[in-house]
């Protein structure tokens, strides 16, 4: 397989998400803003959407939009535990987690990376992005992760946002302390460092 990444983007999820399900692959560094490949590759040849995660199976067939990759991978090594047993309330319970950390803050956080971007526009997003972060916090109360006590794929994409959030677009979350330690903790995985280091991103761990 190949993995289509980013430094530090959305596809730091499914990267985490193959490490952690212990699969083979081959990182590919494209350009977002160029729409070009390292060896000079037009991207929107390989993903007309022109973004970010992007997963090339070993069929040669594409595999896009980060939450459905990532759940792929999982029920590859269903023995792993990544995500619940397809069918399973719990399953039905981490497509919720999914839609909500795409839906509420990827699309709110997304925007705030925009150079053209009005402040006023900018701080519209970030006070709701906030709300949902609080809402997070409520939720991790007494958890180690959200599914539980069992790491998820989830957990890989909402550190993803939460780095986003917190190294990328200076937000104070010292006030969520479930969010704060949730993020250490998932830092701390041998398995996420491994990814963070694979892209450069270690220090902003």
């Amino acid at each position: 397989m190949k993995l289509y990444y980013s430094p530090g983007a959305c596809s730091l999820s499914p990267h985490i998400a193959l490490l952690e399900a212990g699969l083979p692959y081959d990182l590919v560094k494209v350009d977002l803003r160029a729409k070009k490949l390292e060896n000079g590759d037009d991207f929107l040849q390989v993903n007309p959407k022109g973004q970010v995660p992007a997963l090339a199976l070993d069929t040669g067939e594409m595999v896009t939009e980060g939450p459905i990759i990532i759940q792929m991978i999982a029920d590859r090594v269903a023995d792993r535990k990544l995500a619940p047993a397809r069918d399973s309330n719990e399953r039905y319970k981490l497509l919720e987690w999914l839609n909500y950390i795409t839906t509420e803050l990827h699309k709110n956080l997304g925007p705030m990376f925009s150079p053209v971007l009005a402040d006023d526009a900018k701080a519209f997003f970030k006070d709701r992005a906030m709300g949902k972060f609080k809402y997070v916090e409520s939720q991790l109360a007494g958890r180690e992760y959200l599914m539980g006590n069992q790491f998820t794929v989830a957990d890989g994409y909402l550190f993803t946002m939460i780095m986003w959030a917190t190294d990328r677009l200076g937000f104070d979350l010292s006030g969520l302390p479930n969010v704060t330690a949730y993020k250490a903790r998932v830092a701390a995985r041998p398995k996420v460092q491994e990814a963070l280091k694979k892209e450069g991103l270690l220090k902003a761990a």
